[in-house]
C-alpha cells in the first residue's frame, strides 16, 4: 500500500515497546487473512472425508466459534469445540444445504458457510441480521459461481472452479490508520494501490462527519473488487460524532481509530450496540477504554455503548493488549498527544500491517522503538 505524502508533517514523540527477542515478520500482508482463513479452514475441513484438529495462537483461541461450528453440524459435519473456542475436532464428509439466520452480523461466518455452501448438496442460504462485507460473495461470483443476493440474503449452489490467480489489493482498515494520522496533524496525503469494496468504506462517511475531507478514485478491478486510491486533504477541526448500532457491523475494525480521533474532538463520540468489539483478537471495548484512560483521555464503556469524551490526549503509557489494531490506533492517537506517549506490544501490529511503524515515519512521525 504505498502512500505519496503532501504536507505530511506529523508530531515526533511517540515510543514504541518491543519485547525483547522479538522477530519481525519479514512478509507481505497475508497474515492479515489469518482469521478469515480460520473460519474458512474451519468450513472447508467439514467437507473432507476425514478428521481435522484445527487449533489457533492465544488471540485467536479466544474467538467464540460455536456461531460456526453450529450451522456445520446442521449441514451434517461432526464438529467438535473446546468450550465453544478452539482446538476444534472437524470429521467431513458429505454437506447438506441449509439456511442459516445468523444472530449477529459477522462476514466471517458468513463466508466460511457459503464456502462450505459451494461443496454442498442443494443450495445454501445465509441471512444476515445487518449487511456486512461481501467479498466472498463478491469472489466466488467472479469465478463463476451462482451465487444469488436478494437483500441480507444471499446464497450458493454447488460449484468447481479452474485455479486462478488475483492480486490482492491494500487493506482499507489498514488505510485508516495512515488517513487518521494525517488528519491528527493537518496533513495531505494519497494511499494507492487500496481496495474500494464499498461495504468496507462506511468509515469514511464516519470520517466526514468529523471533519476530515477523503476522496477515492477507483483505477482498476481484481476478482469483482475495486481497486484504487484515497486521497485525504488537510483537516482544519475535527468533530464528534455518533456510529449508530446499524452502522457497527461497517465500521467494527476501524472502531479502534476512529474512537482514538475522538479523543481529540470537541464534545463527545458514541459508538452505540458495540458488543462484538467484545470478542475480537481482545475484547476491544475495555481495551480501549483503559488505553484512552492511560493516554490521558476519557472514555467509558455503558453498556454495550462506547463514549469517548474529547479533549485531547495528556499522553501516557498504554498497552496493545496484544491486539492489532488496538495497538495501532493508541499510537495514532498517541501523535497528538501533549507530551510524548508509549505503547506497548507494538509488535502485535505486524498481524495485519507489517509495515506500520516505516510507514508513518516515511510520513514524517518521530518514532523510537525501545526495549
Amino acid at each position: 500500500m504505498p502512500s505519496t505524502c503532501g504536507l505530511a508533517t506529523l508530531r515526533p514523540g511517540w515510543r514504541v515497546a518491543v519485547p525483547r527477542g522479538t522477530t519481525r515478520p519479514e512478509g507481505s500482508r497475508t497474515v492479515r487473512l489469518r482469521l478469515r482463513v480460520k473460519a474458512a479452514t474451519d468450513s472447508l475441513s467439514a467437507t473432507a472425508p476425514f478428521t481435522s484438529r484445527l487449533t489457533g495462537d492465544r488471540s485467536l483461541s479466544t474467538r467464540p466459534m460455536e456461531r460456526v461450528a453450529g450451522p456445520l453440524r446442521q449441514m451434517g459435519a461432526t464438529v467438535r469445540t473446546t468450550d465453544g473456542h478452539p482446538p476444534l475436532i472437524v470429521t467431513g464428509g458429505r454437506l447438506l444445504g441449509i439456511e442459516h439466520r445468523m444472530e449477529a452480523p459477522s462476514a466471517q461466518v458468513k463466508g466460511a458457510l457459503l464456502l462450505d455452501g459451494v461443496q454442498a448438496s442443494g443450495e445454501t442460504f445465509v441471512v444476515e441480521p445487518a449487511a456486512t462485507r461481501d467479498h466472498t460473495e463478491r469472489a466466488l461470483d467472479a469465478l463463476g459461481a451462482p451465487v444469488r443476493r436478494e437483500g441480507l440474503r444471499v446464497g450458493i449452489a454447488r460449484f468447481q472452479h479452474e485455479g486462478f490467480e488475483a492480486t490482492v489489493p491494500g487493506d482499507p482498515s489498514s488505510a485508516a490508520f495512515l488517513i487518521a494520522a494525517a488528519a491528527l496533524s493537518g496533513s495531505e496525503v494519497t494511499i494507492e494501490g487500496v481496495g474500494l469494496n464499498p461495504t468496507r468504506l462506511h468509515f469514511l462517511q464516519v470520517l466526514s462527519r468529523m471533519g476530515v475531507t477523503v476522496e477515492t478514485a477507483i483505477a482498476a478491478e481484481q476478482l469483482g473488487e475495486p481497486v484504487g486510491s484515497i486521497h485525504v486533504a488537510p483537516t482544519d477541526a475535527l468533530r464528534s460524532t455518533r456510529v449508530e448500532a446499524d452502522e457497527l457491523p461497517l465500521v467494527i475494525d476501524e472502531v479502534p481509530v476512529l474512537a482514538m480521533l475522538g479523543t481529540h474532538a470537541p464534545g463527545e463520540t458514541w459508538f452505540l450496540g458495540a458488543s462484538e468489539l467484545r470478542v475480537k483478537e481482545s475484547d476491544r471495548l475495555a481495551a480501549l477504554v483503559a488505553g484512552i484512560r492511560a493516554l490521558g483521555g476519557h472514555a467509558a464503556a455503558e453498556s454495550d455503548d462506547l463514549v469517548i469524551a474529547g479533549g485531547g490526549l495528556r499522553g501516557g503509557v498504554a498497552s496493545s493488549g496484544g491486539d492489532h489494531r488496538v495497538a495501532m490506533a493508541f499510537t495514532v492517537g498517541s501523535l497528538a498527544a501533549d507530551r510524548p506517549s508509549e505503547v506497548e506490544g507494538m509488535e502485535a501490529a505486524a498481524v495485519s500491517f507489517p509495515g506500520f511503524v516505516e510507514t508513518l515515519r516515511s510520513m514524517g512521525a518521530g518514532i523510537e522503538v525501545v526495549g
